[in-house]
């Protein structure tokens, strides 16, 4: 699997060898007084497809890297005690606010019991009298 990533590594320094000399084809057609069209055009397709198979091939390492370097940091790494605990920070304070919301639950429920209660009172005084 390594050789695989470092052979496609190689393919693509390559490809982009191909890029700069299609590059400097172009730019030297083009500083000529009567330039070749189909030639340029021929040297600008294979620019474009270079350049599309090196970003291709750049961000499928880089989905690779991504993918291994966040589950299995390597030694003197501390990104994945740092990723953990940020994540255990937020959930602390996702716990914080939902227990806020659950004591301010709780007082308005209180409140609507001691209200539904001094009615209560006043209902049997009321009667009573």
């Amino acid at each position: 699997m390594a050789n695989e990533r470092l052979r496609a590594l190689e393919e693509v320094e390559k490809e982009i060898a191909m890029i700069l000399q299609c590059a400097g084809n172009i730019v030297l057609e083009l500083s000529k007084d009567k330039h070749n069209a189909s030639f340029l055009d021929r040297q600008l397709v294979q620019f474009q497809s270079s350049v599309n198979r090196v970003e291709n091939e750049l961000s499928s390492q880089i989905r690779y890297l991504t993918q291994v370097a966040t589950g299995q940091p390597h030694e003197g790494s501390t990104y994945s005690a740092r990723k953990d605990c940020q994540m255990a920070l937020n959930r602390a304070e996702y716990a914080k606010v939902k227990l806020g919301e659950l004591g301010r639950t709780c007082e308005v429920m209180l409140e609507q019991q001691q209200q539904q209660q001094q009615q209560q009172q006043r209902h049997e005084g009321r009667e009573d009298s």
